[in-house]
């Protein structure tokens, strides 16, 4: 997926599959972890802020935080030099709650690329059903260049302060705005990477880690579920490590032939649909909402306001923190984004309360919702490393012209995000450190044929299409479909259905029978009372979305 974005955070979708005939070709660093002896992990207490931020994430759902450990991997930077210098990444186990040994360990990746993973282990663990908690340990690990790892990249965190210059629709004035921006940024990156990282970020040089985590481990083979970039991620082990492979699940597939640069111009097309559609379901609760009793209606009021905030911007100071937030329409873009997303009654409804909230006059709740700071930065570590893979795991198209010509296409019948997303991959025209060619997925001797997939329709980040061209390069993979649902990444996200086929397959081995099977989707959101709606302050639901989204 691309940007979930409550305060300026990063995650993101996946690549290619294309150039090379066989996983060895691919690089010269790929299936070279063999030459690399890591440690075995040792597992010890966690630093006390992380603590508290798995606490204050994930046990409501189930009390990780005080389970959870932490571990530190040394691993070469550059695999192809296993002697040389050395990166640290951040591993995290919680452990499983039955009596006697663990089944097994299941290493997770959240996606991205850049996003921590570290977290993510205890937020399956704690979404896991009891079963499966008192089966598995959950191993997250912050990938390379990412959070508690080291080095952690970060170029420019002044970068998103707000208000942003507006996306524009590829008029002249906006495009010199955004390329100066663009080749600032990754000018950036490149004075910001003191160890030569930049050079050794590519998806299989986290693949190579992955074998490293396997080894620290001890164990024969790698349990491993994936989402979103995991997906790529997994599918890309699988075809460089295949006899190494133990259970996997992929969750919203990438599709492995769409080179980043097409990835994202589908991505615009299916996220226009999906506000739409979410345009649609705010006009059906009009009486909540009053934002009008039509898509259409709804649509042009968000339009409406969107150009209002390019000719002037809202800016509120919080009266507690004295922090100013802003609000254009690069913000108010990259938030809503969310509702393009996933299909929840927080998303969904938070969203909208806050464009009644402005409507109404109450900037407060919209500031907040929607705004972002205007001076201090924010972290831009998740980007930086998304860029980092993004721009060197391909070759995206160095001629600016192409890019204008393929935007300005998709922006006439799908504008919502297509500029936005443009200007959100730029640097890759500047990038500071030279491309590659990707493994070609399932493109190897002893392929897994045991792999389980799971699939919406309506996912925008990793659109259909893709996921089934990686459900026929995966040959022997079982892949199960959520008609017509909007969510990206659909285990742990309501459906016992879908949780139903995750726990058989972990904990039986058991997969569905038939190559492609479907389950229904869950009912579009239904909003909270209008009184409910009412006491809620603006920061309080803005931390419920924050929550909604994370987890």
């Amino acid at each position: 997926m691309k940007r979930i974005v409550v305060v300026a955070a990063v995650a993101g979708l996946g690549l290619t599959g294309l150039g090379a005939t066989s996983a060895q070709a691919a690089s010269p660093s790929a299936g070279t972890a063999g030459g690399f002896n890591p440690s075995a992990a040792k597992w010890h207490a966690c630093p006390a802020d992380f603590v508290q931020t798995v606490h204050d994430l994930y046990d409501a759902l189930y009390p990780v935080s005080k389970i959870v450990q932490c571990a530190e991997l040394s691993v070469p930077m550059d695999y192809a030099k296993p002697q040389g210098k050395k990166i640290t990444l951040q591993l995290t186990r919680t452990p499983h709650t039955g009596s006697g040994a663990a089944k097994g360990d299941i290493v997770v990746n959240p996606g991205g690329p850049g996003g921590g993973g570290a977290l993510f282990g205890p937020r399956v663990f704690a979404q896991n059903s009891a079963p499966m908690r008192e089966a598995y340990n959950v191993i997250g690990f912050d990938p390379r260049g990412v959070g508690m790892s080291v080095p952690a990249l970060s170029c420019d965190p002044n970068y998103t302060n707000a208000p942003r210059p507006d996306y524009g629709t590829g008029d002249r004035a906006s495009v010199n705005t955004w390329l100066k921006l663009s080749k600032g940024y990754a000018e950036a990156c490149g004075k910001a990477d003191k160890t030569g990282l930049l050079n050794h970020i590519k998806t299989i040089d986290s693949v190579n880690d992955v074998e490293s985590i396997r080894r620290a481990l001890g164990n024969k083979k790698l349990d491993y579920y994936g989402a979103s970039y995991g997906t790529y991620l997994g599918s890309t082990y699988a075809t460089v490590y295949p006899k190494n492979v133990g259970k996997m699940v992929l969750d919203g597939n990438v599709g492995p032939s769409d080179a980043w640069y097409e990835a994202n111009l589908n991505q615009d097309i299916q996220f226009d649909i999906n506000i739409d559609y979410y345009f649609g379901w705010v006009a059906k609760y009009d009486s909540v909402y009053h934002l009008g009793t039509t898509q259409k209606q709804v649509r042009s009021f968000f339009y409406d306001l969107r150009a209002k905030l390019k000719n002037k911007p809202l800016y509120y100071t919080d009266p507690d923190s004295g922090q100013t937030l802003a609000v254009g329409p690069d913000e108010l873009t990259d938030v809503i984004l969310n509702a393009g997303y996933r299909r929840s009654q927080a998303v969904w409804h938070g969203y909208a309360a806050a464009l009644s909230a402005y409507k109404a006059g109450d900037t407060a709740t919209f500031a907040q919702t929607y705004g972002a700071p205007t001076t201090g930065g924010s972290d831009d570590n998740g980007y930086a490393v998304y860029l980092g893979v993004q721009c060197t795991d391909v070759q995206w198209p160095l001629s600016w012209n192409k890019w204008q010509r393929d935007n300005e296409r998709i922006d006439k019948k799908h504008p919502f995000e297509t500029w936005a997303n443009a200007w959100y991959n730029a640097p890759c025209l500047y990038w500071p450190a030279k491309a590659g060619k990707p493994v070609n997925i399932g493109h190897t001797r002893d392929l897994p044929r045991n792999i389980l997939m799971f699939q919406s329709t309506a996912d925008a980040a990793t659109p259909y299409a893709g996921a089934l061209e990686m459900h026929r390069r995966l040959k022997g993979s079982r892949l199960v479909v959520q008609d017509g649902d909007r969510t990206h990444c659909i285990v742990h996200r309501g459906s016992a259905q879908v949780d139903a086929y995750f726990d058989a397959y972990f904990l039986r081995g058991e997969r569905p029978e038939q190559s492609t099977v479907h389950v229904p989707q869950l009912g579009d959101p239904t909003p909270p009372s209008t009184a409910t709606a009412r006491t809620l302050s603006g920061s309080q639901k803005a931390a419920q979305l924050k929550a909604d989204v994370i987890r």
